[in-house]
């Protein structure tokens, strides 16, 4: 899906193993979020609860492409798919993303690679962040264009607090 139309909106069920190992399921939908250094979330998109992360990664690396220029772009195991790191070197970016262990093979990140990759705790911030202080536990509209409204007004509000943080 290189195309946002391409991606379901529908209201449906999503599932996730959680830290600890033990599946987490919910009805709704999913909010995947592309995020600069700082913690500053740059490009969203709203999709189905079951859509699978990685099938976001493109259509949200085209965005933010439109929006910044970025230099690397940093994911956990679930982007570990070929056609997201050719995509991303063909945006002139360094893909860095977790090995999967799915694979088979074991393989690690250079140790330069490692050092860069530490930041990848910026998504995981700034999505705590956004459903712990500005709203993203407790959606309380219908269908896909609320919902995504009620999401975007947390993240710009999350983003302002984000950006004051970095004046002097």
């Amino acid at each position: 899906a290189d195309n946002l139309a391409d991606l379901p909106q529908v209201c449906d069920v999503g599932c996730k193993r959680n830290s600890q190992g033990y599946q987490e399921t919910w009805r709704g939908y999913k909010l995947h979020l592309d995020c600069a250094d700082g913690d500053i979330p740059v490009s969203a998109i709203l999709s189905s609860a079951s859509l699978h992360d990685s099938q976001a990664a493109i259509p949200l690396a085209q965005m933010t492409a439109g929006r910044i220029r970025n230099l690397y772009d940093l994911m956990d195991s679930a982007y570990d798919a070929p056609q997201i790191a050719t995509f991303a070197r063909q945006l002139g970016h360094v893909p860095l993303i977790d090995p999967n262990p799915r694979r088979g093979e074991k393989r690690e990140l250079d140790p330069a690679a490692k050092v860069r990759f530490r930041e990848r705790s910026t998504a995981e911030r700034v999505n705590s962040n956004l459903l712990d202080n500005f709203g993203g536990t407790f959606v309380r509209v219908r269908g896909a264009l609320k919902v995504m409204c009620h999401l975007m007004f947390g993240v710009l509000a999350l983003a302002a607090v984000q950006l004051f943080r970095l004046l002097p």
